[in-house]
């Protein structure tokens, strides 16, 4: 009697996706299209450069987060599901082929009233990449311990992640139900089983071909963090081919712009943005007017930054990063510190592209170290005209 053959990589992925979709409804075809393709992908991490996140998050309760989750456990590689655990224990979990850590709840670890876990999201941000062991230092046997940090790993909440996980992540926003939007029940003991089976296939036909796949570079659709996080969803639908190809590359471009037109910038892009309009068409600025302007704005939420609304130093801490540094500068009204629209320019022309182009002019400031003799005498809507060099 002859063997039936085999199901393709093609096949597989497209048994995966409809499992996907007959228990839960997701928001476009490319979220299923990436959800089925990081599934696949965590049965061959090994082969991986990189090992991108999934986060699966939802603005309420019953977005079917937790359900899609479940599926995810049924049909990843060695799934480690976790609510509570220490970063100690999901530490101790990762091996050289590293299970596929699945957090429920993770708006409870990592949101505005928890402690912050900085451990586990060291390890989340460390684990995206190679080579990026943890140190720890073991007073028992005078040594440095090395511990491997690199699996993959699908967070579920409510609300966004953290700034430097959601920046290595597929992001699936998760939503209700709308009415005569229907899905199957999944019930543990009955459908985890055939689950459990395709992911033994999965593994079976990846598995197989993990030296391809380590030496695959497919063209990517994307770029920089972008193209890392998506570069092993590609490979596989590379080497499933039929579709999934131009697939996975459309759910690329799709969801990664999504997260760039709707994901929530860092507090520092935020400032860099809302200088800009702060400063209008001023070529300089005093600290006290700048602060004015900011915390003015309902929507920036610079009145409420810190227990008394952002503060001189805060907001200098924050520039610092950029390069952006206070100057003395001389003003209508006396000197004053202040900053000037021209040291913005680099970090908006870097970080702020969509941005206008800056006006012509510059206010050159005071060298370094110079005391304004009439630091108060500055009021809102004063433009910066003049400057004088510094005198020691």
């Amino acid at each position: 009697m002859t063997q039936p053959h085999p199901p393709t990589g093609a096949a597989l992925l497209d048994q995966l996706r409809a499992a996907l979709t007959r228990y839960v409804i997701l928001p476009t075809d490319q979220a299923a299209d990436a959800v089925t393709l990081w599934i696949a992908t965590s049965h061959a991490q090994p082969a991986m450069a990189h090992a991108p996140r999934l986060v699966i998050r939802g603005p309420e309760k019953r977005c079917g987060k937790s359900r899609l989750l479940d599926i995810v456990e049924a049909t990843c590689h060695n799934p480690f599901i976790t609510v509570n655990s220490s970063s100690a224990a999901v530490y101790r979990s990762i091996t050289a082929d590293p299970p596929t850590i699945l957090v429920d709840e993770a708006d409870t670890i990592f949101g505005p009233k928890a402690d912050g876990n900085e451990d586990l999201r060291g390890l989340l941000n460390a684990g995206h990449q190679r080579n990026r062991p943890a140190k720890r230092y073991d007073a028992n046997s005078n040594t440095v311990l090395s511990i491997p940090t690199f699996a993959m790993a699908a967070l579920a909440g409510i609300g966004t992640m953290p700034d430097t996980i959601e920046d290595r992540a597929v992001i699936v926003r998760m939503r209700r139900r709308a009415p005569g939007e229907t899905a199957a029940p999944y019930r543990h003991r009955r459908d985890r089983t055939p689950l459990r089976d395709l992911a033994a296939a999965l593994n079976q036909w990846l598995r197989e071909d993990l030296h391809v796949l380590e030496e695959s570079e497919p063209a990517m659709p994307v770029e920089d963090r972008a193209a890392d996080t998506w570069e092993p969803l590609v490979i596989i639908a590379d080497h499933a081919g039929g579709t999934w190809p131009d697939r996975a590359r459309a759910a690329a471009i799709a969801l990664t712009a999504e997260a760039d037109d709707n994901g929530r910038p860092s507090a520092g892009l935020r400032l860099l943005s809302d200088c800009r309009t702060a400063f209008g068409a001023d070529t300089a600025l005093p600290t006290a007017v700048l602060l004015e302007r900011l915390k003015a704005d309902p929507e920036g939420g610079w009145a409420e930054h810190g227990a008394t609304g952002l503060t001189p130093r805060k907001l200098g801490v924050m520039l610092s990063e950029y390069d952006i540094r206070s100057a003395n500068i001389r003003f209508p009204a006396g000197q004053a510190k202040g900053y000037q629209r021209a040291d913005f320019a680099d970090a908006w022309a870097r970080y702020c592209p969509a941005l206008d182009p800056l006006p012509e002019g510059d206010v050159v400031p005071f060298e370094r170290g110079i005391r304004p003799n009439r630091p108060n005498l500055v009021s809102a809507g004063q433009r910066g005209t003049e400057s004088i060099p510094g005198t020691g």
